[in-house]
Parts: C-alpha cells; sequence; structure tokens
C-alpha cells in the first residue's frame, strides 16, 4: 500500500470509485464523516459497494457508541477485511473485531496514554493518531499554532503513536492535515512523515494525493546517495566514512529504505 491513503464519506458511494482511482488506499468513513441522519443510507452504501479489499479500510463508529453493532453487522455482508477503529482507548478494544486486521485511531487522551498497550494487540496492523479529537479530549481549543505548526503536546501525541507503532512491527499513520489549500504546508509535513517513519499520511481531499506521493517519492540525489552507500557498504565490512561522515549500520537500514520506497512508488 502506498504513503496517500483518502477518507471517503460512506453516504456517498457516488466518490467511492473516484477515491480509489485517486488513491492508494480508501478510508469508507461512517464515523465523523456521515451524519447521524444518514448512518443507514451510510451502511447500505457500504454493503454495495465493490472496491478493491486490498486497497480498503472501513471506519466504524467507537465500540461504546449504539452504531458499533450496526456497523460491523453491515460490514460482514461486505468482502472488506481491514477496520479503522476510532477513539480506541485500550488494548482490550480491538479484539470486538477478531475477524478483521485493525487500524487503531489513538486520538484521545486514554488513547496516547495506552498507545503501547493498543500496538500490542494481536489483530492490530496499523496506529493512526488524530490531532484534533486529541486536543478535544483534553478540553483545548486547537491542535496548532497560528504558524501550522503542531503545539507540544500534539507533536508528543504523535511521537507516540509512531514510536510504539513501531516498536511492535505495526506501520504507523500520520493524522490528516486540515488546510487544503496550503500545499507547501502538506508537502512539507508529508515530508517529516516520511523521514520520521510514518508509513503513510491520510488525508480529507483527493488533491492532496499527489502531494502526498510527492513528499515521500525520494529525489534523485537520496536515490543516488543510497545506492553510493551500499554499494561501499559492500568494500567495508564494518564501519566507513563517506564523503567525511560515518556510516554504520542504521545509516545502511535507511539507504535500503530509500530504495525500496523508490522502487514502490516508481
Amino acid at each position: 500500500m502506498g504513503p496517500a491513503i483518502l477518507f471517503c464519506p460512506a453516504d456517498r458511494p457516488e466518490r467511492y470509485a473516484k477515491a480509489a482511482g485517486r488513491a492508494d488506499a480508501v478510508i469508507i468513513d461512517l464515523e465523523d464523516a456521515v451524519a447521524q441522519e444518514n448512518k443507514g443510507a451510510a451502511r447500505l452504501a457500504l454493503r454495495e459497494s465493490c472496491l478493491d479489499p486490498a486497497r480498503t479500510i472501513v471506519r466504524v463508529n467507537p465500540v461504546d457508541t449504539g452504531h458499533f453493532a450496526k456497523d460491523l453487522e453491515a460490514l460482514q455482508h461486505t468482502s472488506y477485511t481491514t477496520v479503522m477503529l476510532p477513539k480506541v482507548q485500550s488494548g482490550a478494544q480491538p479484539a470486538r473485531l477478531a475477524d478483521y486486521d485493525v487500524v487503531a485511531l489513538c486520538e484521545t487522551a486514554a488513547g496516547i496514554a495506552h498507545a503501547a498497550q493498543i500496538a500490542a494487540a494481536e489483530n492490530v496492523v496499523a496506529l493512526m493518531w488524530g490531532a484534533e479529537d486529541l486536543v478535544a479530549s483534553l478540553g483545548g481549543t486547537s491542535s496548532r499554532h497560528d504558524d501550522g505548526s503542531y503545539r507540544q503536546v500534539a507533536s508528543f501525541a504523535r511521537s507516540q503513536v509512531l514510536i510504539h507503532a513501531a516498536a511492535q512491527g505495526k506501520a504507523a499513520i500520520d493524522s490528516v492535515y486540515l488546510d487544503i489549500p496550503d500545499s507547501e504546508g502538506l508537502f512539507l509535513e508529508s515530508q517529516d512523515a516520511k523521514a520520521s517513519g510514518f508509513a503513510a499520511k491520510a488525508s480529507i481531499h483527493p488533491n492532496q494525493m499527489q502531494i502526498i506521493r510527492q513528499a515521500y517519492a525520494p529525489t534523485a540525489a537520496e536515490v543516488q546517495l543510497a545506492k553510493r552507500i551500499l554499494a561501499e557498504a559492500e568494500l567495508h565490512p564494518g564501519a566507513f566514512s563517506l564523503d567525511g561522515k560515518m556510516v554504520d549500520e542504521p545509516l545502511l537500514i535507511q539507504a535500503r529504505a530509500t530504495l525500496d520506497r523508490a522502487g514502490n512508488l516508481a
């Protein structure tokens, strides 16, 4: 799965195929994107959909809502096998979806506090974090400063999700960028997500897809350097110097990851 993931409201089935055509993966959203009065229609549209299960994630409503059981019943009539569970509070909650691979969305204070246990849950395949829901759960008003940078608490939560996902060998997905016209801000944040280790970035608008892909794609200079590092490593069994900088195993791992990403995004 590539790095550009797109949310699509479940009650807008006419957008499903378009979203799938633009994104590396689509999140059919039964939760926040659907008004209460449209939940039933959204479930019906989900049942009648036929996107590629390998590139489709279904976001259900939280387990402590009256919608969760109805969402699960609708999901059972589809071929989709990956579910995004929002507002996960503990490592036990993903077990409510025992027959599915779960993308656990840590977007509350409890979710961040228990990120290690959530990441360790057997059927969790990835963690994602949500900035605005997190800040709302803290009683705050905004996850970002006026210049667009994250507040310290949001940056801490982002790091917690990434680190605990990696510790369990799970993927981490970066939160959405809400300022749709700000292409430069999205590009820079996506570059940071790639450099930090996030496998992908979620998004809310089709126009953000190509920007995320461009940010994740290694530059020609990065690919050339990675090839040089690995070529030199063949001649030096241990640490060595290249262009005045020491190269050891962590840099070899990064070089291999760069070439893998270049191949996957080609």
